[in-house]
């Protein structure tokens, strides 16, 4: 590995000038309208707003976004996390019919469905994942599909209501290192975390996890990370760096430079890993259909 990747030379400061390389793509053109119309249109909610991920723009000018099930309110409080938090009050049934007919609509060869927590449902939202991607195979049964899921309370049975729906690709994210788990997801647990992956892997289902960068790992803990992922069976690896959403989220620690992203690519592949997106502005499903025939 070269001496470039050094994360252990942390910068402890929160004000840190965005560099050059994390400039965004501002949405815009035809298709980027008709997906944002079509979203609204439909009263769906995607990951892509509620996270304000900084990619929307570049995503929906390609004419892709990814669905977020259940609501946008979770019922937990991760610290990197700008989705909202709270009661949920109820779930749409019709839910994943409208999904259905927005991917339909979209002509989706790969559709990524994520959710957001909901630890006060019994199930923790399994049901509505696999309808919805039953409700997509029924309208459009050439695409593939993505489950980004939260880990269900660790409740196998939960999990296979999801796997017997059959999605292409299984994704449940570690989002950090283990030393770093309750600072940023406090009511997850990393060993829960691989054992879903676990669970999924045995079910012959190509299974991918994620992880974000520059909150305070060193080196040797992102190599960690990624050896327990092969593991467990993880074929799947995205990478990408830590942006607060606000000042009350956990704080900055270093930006890496797209270097080292290539670098860590690199280590992942020579690990065994079929298909690693690592980059600055890489997030769960960014370039999701690119990994689907890699996987």
């Amino acid at each position: 590995m070269p001496a470039k990747t050094n994360p252990l030379n942390i910068i402890q400061n929160e004000s840190l000038p965005r560099p050059d390389w994390l400039r965004v793509k501002i949405g815009s053109g035809r298709t980027y309208h008709d997906v944002r119309h079509l979203v609204k249109n439909k009263e769906l909610h995607t990951v892509c707003e509620s996270a304000r991920c900084p990619n929307l723009g570049e995503c929906w000018s390609r004419g892709t976004a990814t669905f977020m099930l259940l609501g946008d309110i979770c019922t937990r409080s991760c610290g990197f996390c700008n989705v909202k938090v709270g009661k949920p009050h109820y779930f749409d049934e019709q839910e994943p019919v409208r999904v259905a007919e927005a991917v339909k609509q979209m002509n989706l060869g790969h559709a990524v469905l994520t959710m957001v927590a909901r630890d006060d449902l019994k199930d923790g939202g399994a049901t509505i994942v696999a309808e919805t991607i039953r409700k997509i195979r029924e309208v459009k049964p050439d695409c593939s599909v993505e489950a980004l899921i939260s880990d269900l309370k660790g409740v196998r049975e939960n999990l296979e209501i999801v796997l017997n729906a059959k999605p292409e690709i299984l994704n449940h994210n570690v989002e950090t290192v283990r030393r770093l788990q309750k600072a940023l997801r406090v009511q997850a647990a990393y060993e829960r975390s691989l054992q879903i992956l676990q669970w999924a892997e045995l079910k012959n289902v190509i299974v991918k996890s994620g992880m974000m960068v520059g909150v305070g790992e060193t080196f040797e803990e992102i190599v960690e990370t990624m050896t327990d992922l092969r593991e467990v069976g993880c074929e799947i690896l995205t990478i990408g760096q830590y942006m607060p959403p606000t000042k009350a989220h956990y704080p900055l620690h270093r930006y890496y430079h797209p270097d080292e992203f290539a670098d860590l690519r690199e280590v992942g592949l020579e690990m065994g890993f079929s298909h690693v997106e690592s980059g600055p502005l890489v997030r769960s499903s960014y370039h999701a259909e690119e990994a689907i025939s890699a996987g």
